[in-house]
């Protein structure tokens, strides 16, 4: 296998750094070393050797796994490339953005260019935060110079290769589109690459001047396109290995239940079903598994067990209660934000000549990727090896290992494609895999051991999953005649989603989660007191597509356009005016500019029956602005709210691939669009999720999509992600747009959606 291969060679490269023990760091090396104490300081613990060597300040450039050219790139005898990514690819982009830097400096010839994925070795970490992550838009900000160097190194090493064995002087070589050259004479990069990964990694290599690119900045298309496209591709779903069993759990229908009885008799008698074993869960809890030859077999026999469960001392969440309970809260008290300017003095609001009195209310939600949740174990005594789309494959890993009794690097992470995750694949306590391990360890303990893939309905991730947490904003604003904002206090009310996880030490501080309060009052200068209460309810909450900024944005920006409008004044020019001449918002206004300028906005005529809304926000260091316009669709009682055309101003710094930012905008507009659909929200009732599959969790349709236009703000800066960034402003700008049609301002996600007051 390629991978082998690369390992192999990894292994060799990098010997020394990774076979030596971890010198003693003092707490400052530590902290620069793991990013300020954050991801890294974390999952230190969890560190596999390689991971801790490439931490180690005595390693010299060249020399970290995270440098060795080759645990990434592998070159056939007939020049086929192969470039690993060291992350998960779901849609994003980043498998063929990585391959793209990697290339470009490698010179290779991209038509020959493949690519595939890393897996738990340290090799593949994020070379910044010292641990697996795909996630947080840090794929390729974080790994830009990191690819760049992999291919310098693995050219200068073909090229030195060459050299040696035509005895001439390296400068007197030239590479182009994978062929080493010299006068008349010439070998293709196939030829040279196993005596070239014998040659010592250069510590320092010179990068091309960026005038020169001839693959990054040019609009490129995605290396797995036409395999997605004729359905050769294969994702963790699709795997499939010699004696597989097919295994679905029936999982309590309270988080946290126990299985008190199980009668398995009926299921055990239908043809395919195999075996029937009680398996612990995440979060605590307890389910039943159903081995069987397939799915369809394990399907059968779960719905025939006859269970009783434990819900003794189990909270059930009620949706109704807890918005009353949220309101309440949102009306007092709360943990003030640590950062300073969330701690101004807004006493002068009490006596300004305007006041807004707002309260938002934002459901839970489900991250609905298309492809549910798989994981394949093949566990021996051993070894454990594990096919699967992971996030954190290193943290998973760890934990598996821990829950199986064996040392991290017994446990194998085979990374798959994944068919979107939003980061439903990236749970801190492993949830799915360490599921999967328990299933593969109860047949292996009941002398049954064989490959075994467990497998998510849709119903299972919908009922059972991780979601968004339900969240309620208040908003006490004072502002006088010309808009100036003379105070703006502000409560959140929200589950923190990393208590009682190892991201608990860096993101929360003071008591307050980080990742709820992101996004808010910038680029805005205003003076803002903002409080929080993270309440503790039994409903599993995780990360979802731009995290805190799905609800930030939307509370702001309609905020920020309900004052414009007050006092007469254009949306746009206000938030110019607000953002003033501060360096932080120059990409702000850049974005915004481009979005307006673009759209046609304030120049163009509208039909009648149209409207245009303004949004624009910074998440995950990326900037969007879009300018929609919008109508609304049949007449009374039946009228909804239709978004038609959208344009995006982005500012992400340099871009690698504009084609992938124009795919992650478009991809994020529909799936934010969704969040202002009638029925896309989770709610429970007596601590069971009331939604079950599509037809109650409504997503966007083709023909609820609208155009979409996207345009990059010209920059040679470092580049910035954009999985994520697309997302949060779009929910917004149509929610202007809806107000200025109908005079109403919606309050609540989605448009329509009534809560308990």
């Amino acid at each position: 296998m390629i991978l082998d291969r690369l390992i192999a060679q990894s292994q060799a490269q990098a010997a020394d750094a990774v076979g030596a023990p971890p010198p003693a760091l003092s707490r400052r090396q530590f902290v620069t070393l793991t990013v300020g104490g954050a991801v890294g300081l974390a999952f230190m613990p969890l560190a596999t050797p390689s991971v801790r060597a490439q931490n180690a300040p005595t390693v010299p450039p060249g020399q970290k796994p995270t440098e060795a050219p080759g645990a990434f790139v592998s070159i056939a005898r007939d020049g086929s490339t192969t470039v690993l990514c060291n992350r998960m690819d779901m849609g994003q982009g980043i498998e063929t953005a990585l391959a793209m830097i990697c290339a470009e400096e490698l010179d290779a010839d991209w038509s020959r260019v493949v690519t595939g994925f890393g897996n738990q070795r340290g090799n593949y970490v994020d070379p910044f935060m010292g641990m697996h992550l795909t996630g947080g838009s840090n794929s390729v900000k974080n790994s830009y110079l990191q690819y760049r160097e992999l291919g310098a190194r693995t050219r200068a090493m073909l090229l030195s290769a060459a050299a040696r064995q035509w005895n001439v002087p390296v400068a007197s070589l030239t590479a182009a589109n994978g062929v080493v050259s010299a006068g008349g004479r010439s070998a293709g990069y196939g030829e040279l690459f196993d005596a070239a990964m014998k040659e010592p990694i250069p510590e320092a290599v010179t990068l091309k001047d960026p005038a020169t690119f001839r693959l990054i900045g040019k609009p490129t298309g995605l290396k797995p396109s036409a395999a997605k496209s004729n359905g050769e591709q294969r994702y963790g779903m699709d795997v499939s290995l010699p004696g597989m069993k097919t295994a679905l759990i029936l999982r309590p229908p309270v988080f946290g239940g126990k299985v008190a009885s199980v009668d398995a008799a009926q299921a055990l008698r239908l043809p395919g079903v195999e075996a029937v074993y009680t398996v612990p869960l995440d979060r605590g809890g307890q389910g039943v598994a159903v081995v069987a030859s397939a799915y369809w077999p394990a399907r059968q026999g779960r719905e025939a067990l006859k269970v009783q469960w434990d819900l003794a001392g189990v909270e059930k969440a009620d949706t109704g209660e807890l918005v009353q309970r949220y309101r309440a809260l949102a009306r007092s008290g709360g943990t003030l934000a640590p950062q300073q300017h969330f701690r101004a003095d807004v006493s002068a609001a009490a006596a300004a000549p305007r006041k807004i009195s707002a309260e938002f209310v934002f459901p839970y939600l489900n991250h609905a990727q298309m492809e549910p949740l798989a994981c394949t174990v093949d566990l021996t005594a051993e070894r454990c090896t594990m096919h699967y789309a992971s996030q954190m494959p290193g943290v998973d890993a760890a934990t598996v290992a821990a829950f199986l009794g064996m040392k991290p690097e017994q446990v194998d992470i085979v990374v798959q494609m994944a068919g979107g995750g939003f980061g439903r694949r990236a749970t801190p306590t492993a949830e799915f895999p360490r599921e999967a391990a328990a299933v593969a360890q109860a047949m292996m303990r009941a002398g049954k051991p064989a490959p075994v893939k467990v497998v998510w309905s849709r119903e299972d991730d919908m009922r059972s999953g991780y979601y968004r947490p339900l969240t309620v904003h208040r908003a006490e604003i004072g502002f006088d005649d010309s808009g100036r904002v003379l105070g703006w206090d502000h409560r959140i009310v929200s589950q923190s989603i990393v208590s009682g996880s190892p991201f608990e030490a860096f993101l929360v501080q003071q008591g307050v989660d980080g990742t709820t309060t992101e996004g808010m009052r910038e680029p805005y200068d205003i003076p803002m007191r903002l409080a929080v209460h993270h309440p503790k309810v039994n409903v599993p909450v995780l990360w979802w597509r731009a995290v805190g900024s799905t609800h930030t944005a939307y509370v702001m920006e309609t905020l920020i356009d309900e004052i414009a409008v007050a006092t007469k004044q254009d949306p746009v020019a206000y938030r110019l005016r607000l953002m003033g001449d501060s360096p932080k918002a120059a990409r702000h206004r850049a974005a915004l500019q481009l979005a307006v300028d673009q759209s046609g906005y304030g120049r163009k005529a509208l039909p009648a029956g149209a409207a245009w809304g303004v949004a624009v926000h910074e998440s995950f260091e990326s900037v969007v602005a879009y300018v929609v316009e919008a109508r609304m669709q049949g007449r009374g009682a039946q009228a909804r709210p239709v978004l038609v055309n959208v344009t995006a101003g982005v500012h992400c710094n340099f871009c690698v691939n504009p084609r992938t930012v124009e795919a992650q905008v478009q991809g994020s507009v529909v799936m934010a669009l969704g969040t202002t659909m009638a029925g896309e929200r989770i709610t429970l009732k007596d601590g069971v999720v009331e939604q079950s599959n599509y037809h109650q969790f409504a997503v966007p349709r083709m023909a609820d999509a609208p155009r979409v236009a996207v345009h990059i703000v010209p920059s040679n800066d470092p580049p910035k992600g954009m999985g994520e960034p697309g997302l949060p402003p779009l929910a917004p700008a149509f929610a202007n747009a809806v107000a200025r049609l109908t005079g109403q301002r919606h309050r609540e996600l989605p448009f329509g959606a009534s809560s308990p007051a």
